[in-house]
């Protein structure tokens, strides 16, 4: 069961994270962890669609402003829905860097970089695959 706090964010226990994810979903999304480059499902994905936290379903990216950045990892220069995502400053490995987390559920996602495409912002959300889903357009099942 999920829970809304006050915070905004969907509160669960770690071990009930744990069952609920993948092990490598749990690496990546409780732990901050990174997929290895080029292995994600989603990294050259060209379907049509909406991208949702693989944790707690809410609305991240479209596949609208998804593009192919050459890094191994799906890109996207906007979230579909600022309000769904967070950015936070990451000091971690001797880099400062801004984490993006899912605001909903508190899931890491990935990072923003600013080498982006120019003509959209130049923002580059590296996001990893294994904290997707894609619903698809044209998918009579969600």
């Amino acid at each position: 069961m999920m829970i809304v706090m006050d915070n905004g964010h969907a509160e669960k226990t770690e071990a009930e994270w744990k069952q609920e994810l993948t092990p490598e979903a749990y690496h990546v999304m409780r732990e901050k962890g990174t997929e290895t480059p080029f292995s994600g499902e989603y990294v050259h994905a060209k379907e049509k669609g909406m991208y949702r936290c693989r944790a707690c379903g809410a609305e991240l990216f479209s596949s609208d402003a998804k593009f192919d950045s050459g890094t191994g990892w799906p890109s996207f220069t906007e979230p579909a829905n600022l309000a769904h995502v967070e950015l936070k400053e990451d000091m971690r490995h001797g880099m400062r860097r801004t984490e993006v987390r899912c605001k909903n559920c508190d899931s890491h996602l990935g990072h923003v970089f600013d080498d982006g495409p120019a003509d959209t912002g130049g923002q580059r959300y590296c996001i990893n695959s294994v904290c997707l889903t894609l619903d698809k357009e044209g998918n009579e099942n969600g």
